[in-house]
């Protein structure tokens, strides 16, 4: 589904830019300085740029064939409502179907065995630090500060403080620098988070490292690779006991 999502995306972006290519009578006389034309042009490559990356191609694409396959959508005869269109260019939207889940795949296995040698690497050699510990469940931590008496449940909700990055460091998601902290029911947070967070009370001061099976395992997330590794930073201001509502 989401491959097919991205193909209609693309031909959905062509469509788009062969119609303005098709403008009223006389545009081709219009007098565009040369400036105008080339923002207009690099602000096409950025609107096809955003696929490129939200499917994190990178350097796996050949960016003249990508020129080419531009081209020749542009330069086709017709448009998508004509039953013979993609009957002009090399492969037909099946095959593109095909092509495309077959390269993501291939992509999502690496991605999957790269992670999980960086994620056992890491948790191995995180382990044997003297302030960290580690959980049945594979969860790792280290108290910065134990807080009181007043821990939360799985039920409770939680007003923290938190930052959260990759193993390379890279921030993902945090609450504002300064600002207040946020309002978090621990029943709907990841399994890590559940669990490390009732190792602290109020005033507490963790830090939480996730494997990704306790994370976002296989699927990721936004800004989050399948099989990532999560750190998390979390600093609980106060504990809202599921049964005071």
């Amino acid at each position: 589904m989401k491959t097919k999502t991205l193909i209609l995306s693309l031909l959905a972006g062509l469509a788009l830019l062969a119609s303005c290519g098709q403008g009223p009578k006389g545009s081709a006389d219009a007098n565009f300085t040369k400036g105008q034309i080339d923002t207009v042009s690099y602000l096409l490559g950025v609107n096809f740029g955003s696929f490129i990356k939200g499917y994190n191609f990178g350097d796996n694409v050949n960016y003249s064939e990508i020129m080419k396959g531009l081209k020749d959508f542009v330069n086709a005869e017709g448009n998508m409502r004509d039953p013979e269109f993609t009957s002009q260019f090399k492969i037909n939207p099946e095959t593109m179907n095909d092509v495309f889940g077959q390269f993501l795949e291939v992509r999502r296995q690496a991605v999957l065995s790269e992670n999980k040698a960086k994620e056992d690497a890491f948790l191995e050699a995180n382990r044997k630090k003297a302030d960290v510990r580690e959980t049945a469940s594979g969860l790792q931590y280290r108290i910065i500060a134990p807080g009181n008496n007043v821990k939360p449940g799985p039920q409770d909700k939680v007003l923290v403080h938190y930052k959260g990055t990759l193993l390379d460091g890279t921030v993902f998601d945090q609450t504002p620098e300064g600002g207040d902290p946020i309002e978090l029911p621990l029943s709907g947070v990841i399994p890590g988070w559940r669990e490390g967070l009732q190792l602290v009370g109020e005033g507490g001061d963790i830090e939480l490292f996730i494997p990704a099976a306790l994370a976002y395992g296989e699927s990721g997330n936004q800004g989050i690779e399948p099989n990532s590794t999560l750190i998390f930073h979390v600093q609980v201001a106060e504990v809202h006991p599921a049964d005071a509502n």
